[in-house]
């Protein structure tokens, strides 16, 4: 049988279109990441659309999102990229404010542009087009809404490859419950075993409550990952998790939990290229690249509890 994507489904049934719309009134106070900052990042009726950064939400953006590039990416995980790519969108801002990131001229100082559902679409069509496996959705959390409005136009027209919501993994039961149905796959960081590391290095709270509630409806939604004879993801749950310098992450106690609570058929990226950047310096326990040591640790760890 040939392979459908999730959101086919509830196009034809309309449920869709319908979870558009509620992700839209959701905007109106806004509770879709874990933040819950109420908010209105809605654009006021009969008004000049809103420009630039939104007062008050954690994420800066209004009702549309800030795409900082498109493009095949072959960087990603090997079950996502294939021979084809997988068709990256990198989403500007960010609901975290982790105070290493690699990426923060966009997660931080929001360089991109702001685009219409319609043009978000197109991106998608286009990646498909030139033969990406999957529309992999960077940093989407903040951006639920736009993204449910451009598959509503972007499956009528013939998208038909997998979604996959790359993630931070502070994410909300209200988002989440949209996304039923419509994600195929999810890739979300699992950063922190210590909610007071991660208070401190991106500025939140109780991650990792938060993010295990994330991940475990998640894997509820969608399973382990599943790879069909290509070697190509098509449904499922991947783990992203960042080695930090001096175990600063607590990835036993991370791996311990995907491997028990999770699931011990997880997949699992153990990431080994964290380099001080952004504003690292101004920890210095965090100013340095990990050791052999500390990924070999890692590693066995990882294997120790039976993960992929």
């Amino acid at each position: 049988m040939a392979f459908e994507p999730a959101y086919v489904q509830l196009l034809k049934t309309g449920e869709l279109a319908e979870r558009a719309r509620v992700a839209y009134q959701h905007l109106e106070h806004c509770d879709l990441c874990a933040h819950h900052c109420g908010v209105n990042r809605r654009d006021p009726p009969q008004s000049p659309r809103t420009q630039g950064e939104i007062k008050g939400a954690v994420c800066r953006t209004g009702e549309r999102a800030v795409v900082s590039s498109y493009n095949p990416h072959f960087g990603e995980e090997s079950p996502l990229v294939g021979h084809g790519g997988s068709g990256t969108i990198f989403f500007a801002w960010c609901n975290l404010r982790c105070q290493y990131c690699q990426n923060y001229e966009i997660s931080q100082l929001g360089e991109g542009q702001e685009v219409e559902p319609e043009e978000l679409a197109a991106m998608m069509l286009r990646l498909q087009a030139i033969g990406c496996h999957n529309i992999n959705f960077v940093s989407p959390s903040h951006v639920v809404a736009p993204i449910l409005a451009a598959t509503l136009i972007a499956a009528p027209a013939g998208l038909r490859v997998p979604i996959v919501y790359n993630t931070g993994g502070y994410d909300s039961p209200d988002a989440l419950a949209l996304l039923d149905g419509v994600v195929d796959i999810y890739m979300p960081d699992v950063k922190y075993a210590d909610a007071e590391i991660a208070r401190k290095y991106s500025k939140i709270r109780d991650y990792p409550a938060i993010n295990r509630a994330a991940v475990k409806e998640m894997h509820r939604q969608v399973g382990d990952l599943q790879i069909d004879e290509r070697g190509v993801a098509t449904r499922g749950v991947l783990v992203r998790h960042l080695i930090l310098p001096n175990d600063r992450a607590g990835t036993r106690e991370t791996l311990r939990w995907l491997a028990e609570e999770i699931s011990p058929h997880t997949y699992l990226n153990l990431m080994d290229q964290y380099r001080p950047c952004y504003k690292a310096n101004d920890y210095p326990e965090l100013n340095r690249r990990i050791t052999r040591e500390e990924f070999a640790r890692a590693a066995q760890w990882a294997e120790d509890f039976g993960l992929t």
